[in-house]
């Protein structure tokens, strides 16, 4: 697989603990069945499991001055990712969340901001976006991007040629005005269900895609949890669904589903093919706790993708 990919925007550091289903009691301890530290966010988690995909990436984003920080990128390149662009920032934290995962598979988390959504787009972003063959970004919400930087960045990555796709860190009030920037230069929108509902102000998945469709974007492809994922594509709309799996960490499953698709195209698959492999993925990573769970590479995907059984639509 030599077709390149670049993510910019959110990197973390991902603490994520199961099974967790009440706190202790004052100060006792409790014993749990793991821990898993690992490197996250829509842009840092897409990398990681890019890479482990066996694409050749690269990761634009930041990370603090701290233990977190050099944590996160050792883990990234030990990983094969490519940390030239993966800025260091003196006197801040990287930004770090803490997931329990209880024994359900829901994870309420704990997260303390920092470096990573001050991740930027500077000339040398830009210059990395114009030479890739593929851009991630995952950005949307960061103010060093927001407001046209982000979008000078896809621009750039259209203008020489790459497949541009999009994932969102969380909503705010300002998403739709950024988006209405972002879109025209996306080929991909990859929202989740409850996101893109947020967003069109509808529980309509088609009439949610047609709203982005309208604002740009060429294709839109809704992840949808244990439904599988929704997507409306140039060749058609397809209900995907899920494989039938007992989840243990659902953390990481948005970004890993992104990666997949990516990883998929860059091997020449079409997209609702791409669609199929990314679920498959996905249903790895959710089987183990933290970024990659149990994902071990493109091939072991792919016999996934042929072997698991897939959820009864319901």
């Amino acid at each position: 697989m030599e077709r390149t990919l670049l993510a910019i925007g959110l990197t973390t550091l991902d603490v994520t603990v199961r099974p967790i289903d009440a706190l202790p009691r004052a100060e006792t301890t409790t014993l749990v069945e793991g821990i898993a530290l690992s490197p996250a966010g829509t842009a840092g988690g897409a990398a990681y499991v890019a890479a482990r995909l066996g694409m050749p990436t690269k990761l634009a984003s930041a990370v603090g001055d701290d233990l977190a920080g050099r944590l996160v990128r050792l883990a990234l390149e030990e990983g094969g990712v490519d940390t030239g662009l993966l800025t260091r920032m003196e006197g801040r934290p990287t930004s770090t969340t803490v997931l329990a995962i209880d024994s359900g598979g829901r994870r309420p988390n704990f997260h303390a901001l920092g470096a990573g959504m001050l991740a930027g787009a500077d000339a040398a972003v830009v210059e990395a976006a114009q030479r890739a063959d593929f851009v991630h970004y995952g950005g949307v919400g960061g103010p060093r991007l927001d407001g046209g930087a982000g979008a000078e960045a896809l621009r750039a990555a259209k203008a020489g040629g790459a497949v541009t796709t999009l994932d969102l860190i969380a909503l705010n009030a300002r998403v739709r005005e950024e988006l209405q920037l972002l879109l025209p230069h996306v080929d991909y929108f990859m929202p989740s269900a409850a996101e893109a509902q947020a967003l069109a102000g509808t529980e309509d998945l088609d009439a949610a895609a047609d709203a982005f469709l309208g604002w740009g974007v060429k294709a839109c492809i809704i992840k949808n949890g244990a439904r599988g994922a929704y997507a409306v594509l140039p060749t058609g709309r397809h209900a995907l669904p899920a494989h039938d799996i007992v989840p243990v960490d659902t953390t990481s499953c948005g970004d890993s589903y992104c990666a997949g698709f990516i990883a998929a195209l860059a091997c020449g698959w079409e997209p609702l093919e791409a669609c199929r492999f990314a679920g498959a993925a996905a249903a790895l990573v959710a089987q183990g706790l933290g970024t990659l769970g149990r994902l071990e590479g493109f091939e072991a995907a792919e016999q996934a993708m042929r072997n698991l059984p897939l959820r009864a639509k319901e």
